[in-house]
């Protein structure tokens, strides 16, 4: 018989006013397919539409996703009904690629992020950056995989490159191909745990959901040898129970990965960065470490006690932040940003090079 604590379920954690309230029937999203749910609950696999009326009209419920756990209007004939969203232990989201649409809820209540990047051709540490954010702001502990160990002879030096910029993630090299150090993951893949799989078109996700699975789960798709590219091939968002009793959550891979509301990830991820901006003693208050004279941040660049790189990095995914935020003062701080390392370019072709 189902359980739904089985799926991660734990209904001390609700808030005092549900607990005492007379609760409907509760289910745990599966799946997702435009407007359409699939769902676990007591009474076992089921599908489900919204309750219109629950989610419209200036609603505040939040529009459910994969892995929500949702209270809903049992109907044992047919699609059940969503009526309401619970409170939420940890969110994914990205900015809609849709013009005009704000966030898309990628999935819900996962204790552990899978960022994967293959250390082939899909290897990119720009866009490490950008999925390490995200995985600190959504509250789970992040994780990087590095797949398709198999393909590469050495992979110490993108190794090391992944240790740097991910500074406290645990990181593994791991095959699905072949099995090498799927293993290591070992710690992760308890029960009632949830992992949410995220990276790019053709990274090894399906592959890796089917190694965990020991089960031909989800369709792998070739992909061009000359780049490692190729379509996506998951199509929808959904959750699948290992044979461990984890819970895996696999998305489509994202071309456009729009930061949104990542001020709390970008902190953690640039701890050392905004340690280093609370203590700097420029001479202006109100520094905006640009092109002003006497700037901490600057002299700091220029010394290499601040790495540039690092800074340039930090600075590009904040604009993203507010880009989602405010268009507007996006393209303002993006033209500062610009003007800056124009301003610092030229200073140190007239210094006679620059410093390491």
């Amino acid at each position: 018989m189902l359980k739904l604590t089985d799926y991660g379920f734990e209904p001390n954690t609700l808030p005092e006013e549900i607990q005492s309230s007379q609760l409907a029937p509760i289910a745990r999203i599966t799946a997702v397919h435009r407007e359409r749910y699939e769902l676990v609950c007591d009474y076992g696999a089921i599908s489900a539409k919204l309750k219109s009326s629950k989610y419209q009209g200036g609603s505040d419920t939040q529009f459910p996703t994969v892995g929500d756990f949702v209270q809903i209007d049992y109907n044992p004939a047919g699609d059940s009904r969503i009526i309401a969203t619970l409170p939420r232990k940890t969110f994914f989201s990205r900015r809609d690629p849709t013009p005009g649409r704000g966030e898309q809820a990628i999935a819900a209540n996962f204790d552990y992020v899978f960022i994967m990047q293959s250390l082939n051709h899909d290897f990119n540490i720009s866009r490490l950056e950008r999925y390490l954010a995200l995985a600190w702001q959504s509250g789970a502990v992040p994780c990087v995989i590095l797949t398709k160990s198999d393909l590469v002879e050495d992979y110490t030096e993108r190794l090391r490159q992944v240790e740097v910029t991910a500074a406290g993630v645990s990181v593994y090299a791991v095959s699905a191909k072949t099995g090498a150090g799927l293993d290591t993951l070992s710690d992760f893949l308890k029960p009632r745990k949830t992992i949410i799989f995220l990276g790019s078109s053709g990274v090894g996700k399906s592959s890796l959901v089917n190694a965990l699975m020991n089960d031909e789960v989800m369709a792998v798709k070739e992909i061009r040898e000359d780049d490692s590219k190729g379509r996506h091939t998951t199509t929808h968002r959904q959750l699948f129970m290992l044979p461990s009793g984890a819970m895996l959550i696999d998305t489509p891979g994202m071309r456009e990965l729009g930061l949104w509301e990542a001020d709390e990830g970008l902190g953690e991820l640039f701890a050392d960065i905004e340690e280093f901006l609370a203590s700097a003693n420029c001479k202006f208050s109100d520094c905006r470490h640009e092109s002003e004279p006497g700037c901490a941040i600057k002299t700091a660049l220029e010394s290499g006690e601040l790495s540039r790189e690092r800074w340039e990095s930090y600075l590009k995914l904040k604009q993203d932040v507010s880009f989602s935020e405010d268009k507007a003062e996006y393209l303002r701080l993006k033209s500062a940003r610009n003007k800056g390392i124009a301003m610092w370019s030229k200073s140190m072709k007239k210094s006679g090079g620059f410093k390491r």
